[in-house]
């Protein structure tokens, strides 16, 4: 596990897998502000390509800043460029999940000569200002009406919207973040709290994160080839606004997986690894 410095002298750690002649893709991870062990091999990924997950300032084994305020999405985009430097890579593969790809997207606006491919996996719409009405939200909820759980699901996401939700109703909503509530599912989704920073992912999103007006302009000038995945259940980052955010670039393509939701890669780790593997090959 390599350790490299950020230019505030945080140190921050990146975890090298996989095989392949080929530079490693650099993933960011989601959570906001997860370890990157979620992520497991990214349905195989890592059988394809090396992979660099790089733990956030304050995550997984990287260390806490001396500042939390540099949490915050926008700060640390050079620690992105620090990893790249770290690596010896004049231009390299990048891949965001979630809120990761909130971080990926600050990033190409940045640094866009410095992208071979862009891969955004279920990715966040802050970044370039989108948003899934809530109406998009229940119907892409309801397809999921048969499921038993799905009652008190629904009636969870009613108190999240309403903004008076408890970590109850957080927990209750759960199974709408995976195409199968399965062992393999619950395991996952059990990992997530030792695995989060969950003062550092209030601090992610705030208020100066993002600018969205500004990031979608810049993004016109990414010649990199950019992926964006959607999973067809996935209620956070809906198919219809994969193809908004797919159309910033000049090279973007939408691919969205049948039956899965917002970890593509554990509902079908097949299809993921089709769509991914064969984009980053």
């Amino acid at each position: 596990m390599p350790i490299f410095s950020a230019p505030d002298g945080t140190a921050l750690a990146v975890h090298l897998s996989g095989s392949g002649a080929a530079p490693p893709v650099v993933c960011l991870p989601g959570g906001p502000m997860r370890a990157g062990r979620y992520l497991g091999d990214l349905g195989g990924l890592t059988t394809r390509r090396r992979t660099a997950v790089l733990d956030l300032r304050g995550t997984g084994d990287s260390e806490e800043p001396a500042d939390p305020a540099t949490y915050r999405c926008d700060r640390q985009i050079e620690d992105v460029e620090a990893l790249r430097k770290h690596l010896g890579l004049e231009r390299f593969d990048l891949l965001g999940h979630s809120a990761g790809a909130s971080l990926a997207v600050r990033y190409a606006a940045r640094y866009p000569q410095r992208l071979s491919r862009l891969a955004l996996i279920t990715p966040s719409p802050r970044a370039v200002g989108f948003d899934v009405p809530a109406a998009e939200r229940r119907r892409i909820m309801a397809r999921r009406a048969g499921a038993p759980w799905y009652a008190a699901a629904a009636a969870a996401y009613e108190s999240i919207a309403a903004k008076t939700a408890t970590s109850a109703d957080w927990a209750a909503l759960a199974p709408f973040y995976y195409g199968r509530w399965d062992a393999a599912a619950r395991q996952h989704q059990s990992g997530e709290r030792g695995q989060r920073n969950g003062a550092a992912a209030r601090i992610y999103n705030a208020t100066g994160a993002f600018e969205p007006e500004t990031t979608r302009a810049a993004l016109g000038a990414v010649t990199a080839p950019v992926l964006v995945l959607a999973g067809e259940l996935d209620w956070i980052a809906s198919p219809a606004v994969a193809d908004r955010i797919a159309a910033l670039f000049a090279d973007g393509r939408a691919v969205v997986l049948p039956g899965a939701a917002h970890y593509p890669w554990l509902d079908d780790a097949a299809a993921f690894g089709s769509a991914v593997g064969g984009f980053l090959a």
